[in-house]
């Protein structure tokens, strides 16, 4: 097949943007990067494993299918997914209770739940995720990544009791890290033909083998030999009790798998300057999770960490996750030996070089000028992912935020007031009407002093929900009460149709604008249109 052919064939089944063809150096660049991805992919997968209290090879058949299924028919060119410690630690507590087979059960519910949001189109709630909520995050899963590297730095004593390094070793191993991190940092200053990374590993592998060095490998984790996984239904029972134990982790885990995906997903799209397909991502992650449940994976979702390896390596199509998957493999059936040879100190340095990069460093820079809301909630974020896990901060940070943005416009309602020369009393509404600022609107209004003739002007305000025509119905009774006239201007024509007691108080304009109301809603009755 020639390079033109390979490239149309490339873009017919997706594996490259139409302005990238797989021509001879993005081949290069593609699997190189998706060799650098699998070498950091293997430590990873292997602790996640430990931390789930499963087999490392349960932990590596995860991030292979996750891996390979997703680079496929996911979302967005450039991820890479995988076994995450943000599942692992909802896992160990299921593993323990009830072992494994109750846990591939439920990577299948949960990958079904997961192709359910996509398919109901529900990923397109992420645009809902505040940029703050956003730095947060990644701020969070920087010094996660930074942490966990942290933890290798312990070597099994010889009472097998792992304990911190001293001395020598210590003094080694920091060397070699930052060795690691000098080749990443220099190397593409004089050529990108060899992936920053990979080259880092390999010299730094090349020197520990080589002189023969005393350097925690990775075989000193845990041996990664295996054969290719097996086909294997969950030898869990099949009914309401089991569905009862695994459907709280099942959505547990869906939730955590998505979250995760999406906003790695909008991540490594601004960092590509590409869009990515939210719900597509969603179906690719519930199928890849169902398939590895049947073959003995833990399951998985989009992982940051190695995304950001894969597009700092210059992966930028399909090919390089689909190419870290099948060398992940491959390290599993044949180069198990020389995988494991490999020095941890090298891969610690990729992943502190991960966590400079992902850092978003300028928001503590813009932290004194932007609102103090927006600072509060990307600290709070930050310090929920460290603390608790990714969910758990996404969601408390876009709850505080809708907070903010309630209170913040719930408070800047209030009226312009004048006279007419007729003796009218006109109140200019400014701001949104709408359930936060309801109760405020009512106590604009001094029914029992104005004059016989009150002008409500809508032009500076929208009606937003049931709340707001509640509380415009509301002050029409305590003016109809005194007596006195209300007329209400410049409200949309749905307002009009929605407002039933003070309809007859609504003046129509040409100039009246156009807009729904959340809700349509009977004010006088309390029952939905179309309703009983």
């Amino acid at each position: 097949m020639t390079r033109p052919d390979l490239a149309a064939f490339a873009r017919r089944i997706d594996l490259s943007p139409p302005d990238l063809p797989l021509d001879g150096p993005r081949l290069r660049i593609e699997i190189l990067a998706g060799l650098t991805v699998a070498l950091a992919l293997v430590p990873e997968a292997v602790a996640f494993a430990f931390v789930a209290g499963v087999h490392p090879l349960v932990g590596l058949y995860a991030a292979f299918l996750v891996g390979l299924i997703t680079a496929v028919f996911g979302g967005r060119p450039g991820m890479i997914s995988g076994a995450t410690g943000a599942l692992a630690v909802v896992m160990v507590s299921l593993v323990a209770t009830h072992g494994v087979e109750y846990l591939f059960a439920t990577v299948v519910l949960m990958g079904v739940l997961q192709i359910a949001a996509g398919v109901f189109r529900l990923g397109k709630f992420i645009r809902l995720v505040p940029h703050p909520v956003m730095l947060g995050f990644v701020n969070g899963l920087a010094i996660v990544i930074l942490l966990a590297q942290v933890g290798q730095f312990k070597i099994a004593g010889p009472d097998g009791a792992m304990t911190w390094m001293t001395g020598a070793t210590l003094t080694m191993t920091l060397g070699l890290v930052a060795l690691t991190m000098a080749v990443i940092w220099i190397l593409p200053r004089f050529t990108t033909i060899v992936p920053a990374p990979l080259a880092g590993i390999l010299v730094v592998a090349a020197l520990v083998i080589g002189l023969d060095l005393d350097s925690p490998r990775v075989g000193d984790l845990a041996s990664i030999q295996g054969g290719f996984p097996a086909f294997h239904i969950p030898m869990a029972p099949l009914n309401l009790e089991t569905l009862e134990i695994i459907l709280p982790y099942a959505v547990i885990l869906a939730a955590i798998g998505l979250i995760e995906s999406l906003l790695t997903l909008n991540l490594v799209g601004e960092m590509t300057g590409g869009r990515g397909g939210a719900s597509k991502e969603c179906v690719a992650q519930g199928a890849a999770n169902v398939i590895t449940g049947f073959f003995g994976g833990m399951g998985g979702c989009a992982m940051i960490g190695q995304s950001m390896i894969n597009v700092k390596s210059g992966g930028r199509t399909r090919l390089a996750g689909i190419a870290a998957a099948l060398f992940l493999l491959a390290f599993i059936l044949f180069a198990s030996g020389l995988i494991e040879q490999i020095p941890l100190a090298a891969l610690i340095g990729v992943m502190f070089m991960v966590v400079i990069g992902t850092f978003a460093w300028r928001s503590l820079t813009i932290m004194r000028r932007v609102p103090r809301a927006d600072a509060f909630v990307t600290i709070l974020v930050t310090i929920v992912t460290v603390v608790s896990d990714l969910a758990v901060a996404v969601i408390v940070g876009v709850i505080v935020s809708a907070l903010v943005y309630a209170w913040q416009n719930a408070v800047r309602i209030h009226a312009v007031r004048h006279d007419t020369p007729e003796g009218a009393r006109v109140y200019a509404i400014q701001g949104p009407l709408f359930f936060g600022s309801a109760a405020g609107f009512a106590e604009l209004f001094k029914p029992e002093t104005d004059p016989a003739v009150v002008i409500v002007d809508f032009m500076n305000s929208r009606v937003a929900d049931q709340s707001a025509l509640q509380a415009i119905e509301a002050v029409a009774a305590k003016y109809e009460a005194e007596g006195k006239t209300l007329q209400l201007r410049h409200l949309s024509h749905e307002c009009h149709r929605l407002l039933h007691r003070a309809g007859q108080l609504v003046v129509a304009a040409d100039d009246d604008p156009e807009y729904g109301v959340a809700v349509d809603y009977n004010v006088r009755t309390g029952v939905h249109a179309g309703g009983h």
